[in-house]
């Protein structure tokens, strides 16, 4: 079973502490938002933590995420990668059911 909460791999940590050196409350915010011709899509981008809001913290980088998209998020692994054929975070969710071909959208 998959540890509770959003765990974060080495690689996602530096780039998380590259795009937020030292910014006191902001972090990644990783929301899960309609859309897409799965149902559901990722949106990440850099925020400072809200009111209801689940702070996931691994050596000072931080992940933020609403408590809707908690819901979806539960158990999944940020991983972040910079290779020849594709950069940038990547979402190991256990709770995808189904996604697109494309691979931008899921269902749960």
């Amino acid at each position: 079973m998959p540890a509770a909460g959003i765990q974060l791999s080495d690689s996602a940590v530096q780039k998380i502490l590259a795009l937020c050196p030292d910014e006191g409350d902001k972090g990644l915010r990783v929301k899960v938002v309609g859309g897409g011709c799965s149902g559901l899509s990722y949106k990440m981008d850099l925020d400072q933590k809200r009111d209801g809001d689940r702070v996931f913290e691994r050596d000072g980088a931080r992940v933020i995420v609403d408590r809707k998209s908690f819901l979806y998020l539960n158990g999944t692994e940020l991983d972040y990668s910079d290779d020849l054929m594709h950069a940038g975070f990547n979402l190991r969710n256990p709770n995808v059911k189904r996604s697109c071909g494309c691979g931008a959208s899921f269902g749960v």
